[in-house]
C-alpha cells in the first residue's frame, strides 16, 4: 500500500463531511483545509526514483491517491491532467480514489481514458438515500474499469441495489467523533443483503463512535471501530 497526495485541502461538500477527519487534523495542526494547494515534493511521487534508478514507489502496490483532498476538487483542475499521465506511465501501480464530487468526473477525464484506465478504481461516497439518489445515477452511466461503492460516513438507511451492476466492492462505515451521528447495525446488514443479492463484495470497514445494534446503543473508543466491525464477520 502507498499513499499519493499531489495536493492538500478540500471543502465540506454534503452531510457526510461534517466531522472530515481531513478537516480535524488540520485544525490541530492549525491549517486552514480550505487552502487548497499543489504539493512541492509529492506531486510526482509515483515517478521518483532512488539513486539506482528504481521507482521509490515499488510495483504491484494499491496507491490511495487524494486521501487528504478529493481528486475532482475545481481548484485541483490543472493539475489533474499531469496526474492521469502519472497514471498511465505506472502500468504496474494500482490507484484508487474516492469523491462526492463524481458529477464532476465525466469533465475531469483525460482523452485518452476509453473505457477507463484499468489501473484505476474510483469510489463514490454516499452517505445517505439522498446522495445516492443524487450520485449514484451518474457513477452508474459512467465508463470506469473498477468501481467501488463506499457507505461512510453512513448516516442513515440506503438502497443502492439499482446501481450494482459493475460494482466489485461496497465498504460501509460509520463516523467517528465524539459528536458523531449514530450507525445503526441494521443499516448495515441491509446494504449487506443488497449486495449478496447483486454477488458484489461487501466490506464492513467500521463501527460508529456511536453504534446501535439490536436496540442497545454503545459508544466505542476510535481504536476499536475497525476491530469491532470486523468481529461482526459480515464481510464477503
Amino acid at each position: 500500500m502507498a499513499k499519493w497526495d499531489p495536493w492538500r485541502g478540500c471543502h465540506r461538500h454534503s452531510a457526510g463531511c461534517k466531522y472530515c477527519y481531513i478537516h480535524k487534523g488540520d485544525a490541530r495542526r492549525g491549517v486552514d483545509t480550505g487552502d487548497i494547494r499543489r504539493s512541492e515534493s509529492g506531486f510526482d511521487a509515483p515517478l521518483k526514483k532512488t539513486s539506482t534508478g528504481a521507482y521509490k514507489m515499488r510495483g504491484g502496490q494499491t496507491v490511495y491517491l487524494c486521501f487528504s483532498s478529493d481528486f475532482l476538487l475545481p481548484e485541483a483542475d490543472g493539475w489533474r491532467p499531469a496526474c492521469w499521465q502519472m497514471m498511465r506511465r505506472r502500468p504496474d501501480l494500482h490507484f484508487l480514489f474516492l469523491t462526492k464530487r463524481i458529477e464532476r468526473l465525466p469533465h475531469c477525464l483525460p482523452p485518452d481514458w476509453g473505457s477507463g484506465y484499468p489501473n484505476v478504481t474510483v469510489g463514490c461516497t454516499v452517505e445517505d438515500q439522498s446522495a445516492a439518489d443524487l450520485r449514484l445515477p451518474i457513477f452508474s452511466a459512467l465508463p470506469i474499469c473498477h468501481k467501488n461503492i463506499i457507505c461512510q460516513p453512513l448516516l442513515g438507511p440506503v438502497d443502492i441495489s439499482a446501481h450494482l451492476a459493475g460494482v466489485e466492492l461496497v465498504v460501509v462505515g460509520g463516523e467517528s467523533d465524539p459528536r458523531a451521528r449514530p450507525l445503526y447495525y441494521d443499516w448495515v446488514l441491509a446494504l449487506r443483503d443488497q449486495c449478496a443479492a447483486a454477488k458484489t463484495h461487501f466490506s464492513f470497514r467500521q463501527c460508529g463512535t456511536h453504534f446501535v445494534k439490536d436496540g442497545r446503543a454503545y459508544t466505542l473508543a476510535t481504536r476499536d471501530l475497525g476491530r469491532q466491525a470486523r468481529c461482526a464477520g459480515i464481510d464477503f
